[in-house]
């Protein structure tokens, strides 16, 4: 999965406060998970592109939320490598592609 950020470094990395960080969260702009022997809540630092939230990640936790995956499992489901997209959900977001990852999320739905 990569590197994993604690909150505090999220929200250091997006220049807002730790307060922004948890409603990003409440939001579904971002996904955490609890990592670690001290189990502290962190995100996946593919999540975070030049300062920002991936633009894309919010509407695609939505989809897969509404879906019935937990924040663990549609963190494992963006990560997971697909050949059909020669990649990782997650790359294919952060490279503009969110019509044909919506679509295949939407998919899991049903």
């Amino acid at each position: 999965m990569g590197e994993w950020l604690p909150l505090p470094d999220v929200a250091q990395l997006l220049n807002v406060s730790i307060t922004k960080v948890h409603a990003l969260l409440d939001e579904r702009a971002l996904a955490a998970v609890r990592i670690g022997d001290r189990r502290i809540r962190s995100v996946p630092a593919a999540f975070i592109q030049d300062g920002h939230a991936v633009e894309s990640l919010k509407g695609t936790i939505v989809v897969l939320s509404d879906a019935g995956y937990s924040d663990e499992e549609l963190i494992s489901w963006l990560f997971t490598p697909d050949e059909s997209l020669r990649g990782r959900p997650i790359d294919a977001l952060r490279e503009g592609r969110k019509t044909e990852i919506r679509r295949r999320a939407q998919s899991l739905a049903w």
